[in-house]
This record gives structure tokens, sequence and C-alpha cells, in this order.
């Protein structure tokens, strides 16, 4: 089947959301790891929530309520100029390894980026970690003001590249955005950054489950909906073979 484009999440799959640890880290050395790994649940939680309820937020908006919640929970003061400086991480998250590489070796071929990100902070971003020069679109759910794993955010993929779902490639690291990706028509190419045996040892190994090794467990696993990926990558330089 004809590869038309080949469209990325952002979050986790193109870029690092765990390195915002650097940031948690320097200014909470004692709960960095947790603040970490609970901000970014939280941050899905708050987008799954709003888009239930019918009450959209930006991306950005949702990330700083995200965040104030987990300090507070963890019990850290902060004042506004700390949030500012971890809030910044996100303008500048460090994409993965594999990111560069892999888009270059999909040169010729559409690459976008729909991503739940608003699109202010998406094209700041591309633009500091230089993959606007790579990409032929950068979508953002903003334009229908629900995020994914509704419908209607897929749906910007035909609108914008005017490309049939069976003929896109939608890749991504977030299982319930593969799930969703393939519900909606697209084949789905899910980066299994965490193999099932991994996870396993990991938590075997484990004197405690802590809280990155929980995050794994909820967040980068496959889920069980029967919604399987067509194909199953351990890394962004894979998709090569599929273009």
């Amino acid at each position: 089947m004809k590869t038309e484009a080949f469209v990325f999440d952002a979050y986790g799959t193109l870029y690092d959301v765990q390195s915002v640890s650097k940031i948690t880290c320097e200014k909470f050395p004692r709960h960095g790891e947790l603040i970490t790994q609970v901000w970014r649940l939280k941050q899905l939680e708050y987008t799954w929530l709003r888009s239930l309820m019918n009450s959209y937020r930006s991306f950005w908006d949702i990330t700083e309520e995200s965040l104030i919640y987990t300090l507070d929970a963890v019990g850290v003061e902060s004042d506004a100029a700390t949030r500012a400086q971890i809030m910044d991480k996100y303008l500048h998250l460090d994409p993965h390894p594999d990111c560069h590489s892999a888009l270059d070796a999909l040169a010729g071929v559409p690459l976008a980026i729909l991503s739940n990100g608003n699109q202010g902070i998406l094209d700041t971003l591309v633009e500091n970690t230089g993959l606007d020069r790579k990409l032929e679109a950068t979508i953002s759910v903003d334009k229908v003001g629900i995020f994914k794993p509704h419908a209607a955010a897929y749906e910007l993929v035909e609108e914008r590249l005017n490309v049939k779902p069976e003929n896109v490639v939608f890749v991504s690291s977030n299982a319930f955005d593969a799930c969703a990706a393939k519900n909606f028509g697209f084949r789905v190419a899910w980066i299994e950054r965490v193999t099932r045996k991994a996870m396993n040892r990991e938590v075997d190994e484990a004197e405690h489950v802590g809280p990155s090794t929980m995050f794994k467990l909820l967040r980068m696993q496959m889920e069980d909906l029967g919604m399987e990926p067509d194909y199953r990558l351990t890394s962004l330089n894979e998709l090569v073979a599929l273009r």
C-alpha cells in the first residue's frame, strides 16, 4: 500500500517528555522524579477529562494546571517564577535520539506532526529543535477544540494534507494514541520504547516500584482494546522500511 504521508505524535514520540526531569530535579532534588511522572500523568488525564466535559482549554493551560496540581499534591512550595522556568522546558524538550535521523531518512515523503499541543507552543518547539525544516505541517487540535484520542482530532490530517487515512502511516509511542489512530483508519506504527519483556524484567528486579517504573507500566505498554497497531517498532529509524 502506498504511503503518501507519515504523521507523527509529538510528545513522547518525537520529543522526550521525560527530559523535563532536568529542571524538576534541579528545582526539587528530593521529589524531581515523582513530580516528572505525576505531572505527565495528570496532564494527559486533564486532556481526557476536558474533552469528555466539552470544556476545552489549550494544552499550555492544561500543562500549567497539571503542574500546579502536582506540586501542591507532592507538598512542595513554588512561586510563579519557578513554575515559569519549569514550563519553559516544554518549549525546549529534547528530541529522542532517533528523531532527526529518522526524519532525514524519510525525506521526500510528506512529514507532519499531529499533536494535542496548541499551535504556538508547537511552532516554537519545532523551530527550537530544528524540526521545522523537516516537516511539511505541524497540525494542532486547537482548530477543533478537542484532544486526541477523539476522532475529530485525526480528521485534521486529511483536511490539511489531502490524504486518505489508509495512505497515512501514523506514528506514536503513546498506546492510547496508537489505538485511536488505528480505530480512525490510519495505518499505525507504534514505537515500543519499552518492550513487554523489558518491562517485566524491570518490575521483577525492582526492590520497589518507583515513579518511573509506574509510569512505564501505565503509559508505555500497549493497551488491551482490540486495536492492534499495524507495525510494532522499537525505534523511529525502522520507519524507513515503510516509505
